[in-house]
Parts: C-alpha cells; sequence; structure tokens
C-alpha cells in the first residue's frame, strides 16, 4: 500500500511563479491546472519562452487569464536555429503588456546543443534585445560560469534592469557576481532533492532579497511529488524548503520573494 503523499499548502501570503513552461504541460487539461494554481493562491505566473517555434505561442497563453504572462527569447539549446526573423520577432513583442522579460536565454555546456560560439552569439543579441527594449533577463547558464560571467560584464554598464539566473546550479563564483550586479537568483525543486547540498548552499549565501520563486515545470518536480509531472501549483514546496535551508520563517520568505518578484518582473512605475 503506498504511502499518502502531503497535500499542496496553501498560503495566506499570494506566490509568483516566475518560471514555469505551460505548453509543456501534458499531465491534465490546461484548464485544471490554472484552477489548481489559483487555488493555492498563487497570485501571477510566468510562462517562459524558449524556441522561434513557441513564441507565438507563449504570447497566445500570456492572454489566457489576466495572470498570466509571458517572456520572448531563444533557448541556449535551440541557439542554431536563431536567425534574423527569430530576432525581428522577440524585439517586436518584447515590449507587449504582457511580456515580461527577454528570456530564456544563456549558455549550456552541459548539453552542448549547439555550437559554443554560436550559443555566445545569440546569448549577446538576446542582452542586446533587453538593453535596447528596457526589459529584464531570464538566464540559463549551466556548466558556463566562466564565459556566463565574461558576457555579462559586457553588459553592466546597459543592462539597466538585470533579472534572474534561473533554476541556479552552478557555482559560488557565478553566484556572488551575479548577486553583486544586483542579480536574483531561482530556485525550485532541485533545492528538495537529496543530491543537491551544492544547491543548497548556494540558497544560504544569497540574501532573501535576491531570491526568486519558481518550479520550471513540467521539470525538476519537488518532493514529494517526485515522479509526477511538475506545476506550478507545487511551488509551495519550494517555499517551504527556502525557509528551512535558510532557517527563515516560512512568512518572511514568502513576503520577500513575491516583493522580489514584483520588483524583478513587475516594477510600478
Amino acid at each position: 500500500m503506498s504511502k499518502k503523499r502531503r497535500e499542496i499548502p496553501v498560503f495566506d501570503q499570494p506566490i509568483i511563479e516566475t518560471h514555469c513552461h505551460l505548453d509543456y504541460l501534458k499531465a491534465r487539461p490546461l484548464a485544471e491546472t490554472l484552477a489548481e494554481i489559483q487555488r493555492v493562491n498563487i497570485e501571477r505566473v510566468i510562462t517562459i519562452a524558449v524556441s522561434p517555434e513557441n513564441l507565438a505561442r507563449v504570447r497566445e497563453l500570456s492572454q489566457i487569464a489576466p495572470w498570466v504572462y509571458g517572456t520572448q527569447g531563444v533557448h541556449p539549446h535551440d541557439a542554431g536555429t536563431y536567425s534574423d526573423s527569430a530576432e525581428a520577432e522577440i524585439r517586436a513583442h518584447a515590449g507587449d503588456d504582457k511580456i515580461v522579460a527577454v528570456g530564456e536565454i544563456g549558455l549550456d555546456y552541459f548539453y552542448d546543443n549547439a555550437e559554443r560560439n554560436v550559443q555566445r552569439d545569440v546569448f549577446r543579441r538576446q542582452l542586446q534585445i533587453a538593453c535596447d527594449t528596457d526589459r529584464p533577463v531570464v538566464i540559463h547558464s549551466r556548466d558556463a560560469d566562466e564565459d556566463t560571467i565574461e558576457i555579462l560584464q559586457e553588459y553592466e554598464a546597459t543592462l539597466k534592469r538585470r533579472g534572474v539566473i534561473h533554476s541556479f546550479t552552478s557555482g559560488p563564483g557565478l553566484a556572488q557576481y551575479a548577486l553583486d550586479q544586483g542579480w536574483c537568483l531561482g530556485f525550485n525543486g532541485i533545492t528538495t532533492f537529496n543530491k543537491a547540498e551544492n544547491v543548497r548552499d548556494i540558497v544560504r549565501m544569497a540574501p532573501i532579497g535576491q531570491i526568486l520563486l519558481e518550479t520550471d515545470s513540467p521539470f525538476l518536480t519537488p518532493a514529494p511529488y517526485r515522479g509526477r509531472e511538475n506545476a506550478p501549483f507545487y511551488i509551495p514546496f519550494v517555499a517551504e524548503k527556502i525557509a528551512a535551508v535558510k532557517d527563515l520563517g516560512l512568512e518572511e520568505v514568502l513576503a520577500t520573494t513575491y516583493q522580489n518578484s514584483l520588483r524583478t518582473f513587475f516594477p510600478q512605475p
């Protein structure tokens, strides 16, 4: 007889889910997912673009509810498909009302799905879009700490809004550089994994005022729901883990990460 998994906690303080892929979710109808997201008091969701093929779909999804937002960008896995027309599309829509960032962009030297020189070029081109459109950036960096730092240094003076290095699994060098430069670090279900002490070490070093909550769903489902498709409504487990690792009150973590999300993606004029 299987052990019953703990129910998803519902907190009074609303949460902003800063990174998911709604168009990748397959386990249940989207309407059910959206209803469950609202049930657990997730106030806003940002669904992330990754390729030229889903830029338009993310824009469509950003219109399905007033509290769903999107990004525009090409992931390093798809850097080989980047083109002038893709860049023009990202540039044309980066300033849309429901588009809050340029992303997901960056470098991935773990999978190397695109040549590294191509990844670096595409990363720079999209950082320039963020500079030109005054948008924050959602960065993916895996096994590429030194090159990520080197490229971000080129844009320190012109990239005003900064943004987030999401699903942070890099080393303390990149973490400290990003924190010193005013970036946020995004943490998700990896923080709950038994073998992720390296990630929890970064959680400990990061000020709570520079941490964002995310799921990266449908990937990286947090305990106690590992084995199921991830979804934004599991984000309360991430909040609980951050509070435990940092030895902070859950209310402080929820309130501060909420304000961090507003500051990064939804600044007041």
